[in-house]
């Protein structure tokens, strides 16, 4: 079961000491078919490391098929806040489902149930980030910025991807669990995916949850606008479509919140991406309509430019 996995990688990210090697080495103990790698960058609040696993599909591209290439973002500043709060923090619940989801697809694929197409999947560790004020209630930050995290965690082959991201601190969810947002692409905020709705209904037994979104939210983090958090940051960086993958509750939860992760929520979160990729692989999942979305542009033109900074005024 996924549970089983969340469980481990929980006891393996609760540590001051861990790295993005630990996450490696445990992973490729499951099974060695994914190429995983790491990577430490240095940033103005102090280092992270960077996890990326790839693990081949049946008629994936990379080994010249023609299934389609899925993407699952563990999205968060850190997963812990040492030395100033001690523990796991809600906000590492992002890399805690990637990293789960990661073990899990491994195990499959060592039992033969390998899937169509690939599967990659990025991260990253960092148990000493700093934390960032932030109404109704304080976010982590990170070592890097955004524009880094986006160069590390979404990659070209991606062609559809889901961000997984702590989504607590706000009144506009009041739902323990996960929900999805609508589906993001090339500045635009497109309907909810009809397919992703069905596979949410399915691995969880109850209607859809969906997180509602502004067009704040689709913007870059730097531009002084609010945004509820960074779930649909990498679709600042990529012309395929995103769609966000939130852990909710019914309060306000800080980012820097211990004993604040539930480790069922995860789970559910875990099947979840599983299933959209089984089904992405096999193109019966779609994340959007491309005649409605080519329609879109002609009539309205091009939106990308909500994807840059805009138009920046300097003051003196």
């Amino acid at each position: 079961m996924s549970l089983k996995y969340v469980m481990e990688v929980y006891e393996l990210l609760d540590d001051l000491y861990v790295t993005g090697e630990d996450v490696k080495s445990y992973l490729e103990g499951i099974d060695g078919i994914g190429e995983i790698t790491v990577q430490t960058v240095e940033g103005k609040s102090g280092s992270t490391d960077f996890v990326k696993v790839t693990i081949p599909g049946e008629n994936g591209k990379a080994s010249g098929g023609d299934a389609p290439t899925l993407g699952i973002i563990g999205r968060l500043g850190g997963i812990g806040a040492r030395p100033e709060i001690k523990g796991f923090v809600s906000d590492g619940d992002g890399a805690l489902a990637c990293i789960a989801a990661a073990a899990k697809l491994l195990d499959m694929t060592k039992k033969g149930d390998r899937l169509k197409g690939d599967i990659i999947l990025t991260t990253h560790v960092c148990p000493t980030a700093p934390t960032l004020p932030h109404k109704p209630v304080p976010f982590m930050d990170s070592p890097v910025d955004i524009s880094t995290m986006n160069r590390h965690e979404v990659a070209e082959e991606m062609e559809a991807i889901l961000s997984i991201d702590t989504t607590k601190g706000n009144m506009i969810v009041n739902h323990k669990g996960f929900a999805i947002t609508p589906t993001v692409k090339e500045g635009y905020i497109l309907k909810v995916s009809d397919d992703l709705l069905h596979i949410y209904m399915q691995t969880t037994g109850r209607l859809p949850v969906t997180l509602p979104i502004t067009m704040q939210d689709i913007t870059p983090y730097g531009n002084g606008i609010y945004h509820i958090n960074s779930i649909l940051q990498p679709a600042v960086a990529t012309k395929s479509p995103v769609v966000g993958v939130a852990v909710t509750t019914e309060t306000a939860v800080a980012g820097c919140g211990t004993g604040a992760t539930h480790p069922a929520d995860i789970e559910q979160i875990v099947r979840f991406v599983i299933e959209v990729a089984k089904q992405y692989g096999e193109k019966k999942c779609s994340f959007y309509d491309q005649a409605e979305f080519d329609r879109l542009e002609q009539l309205y033109g091009k939106m990308n430019h909500l994807q840059t900074l805009g138009n920046q005024v300097r003051t003196k």
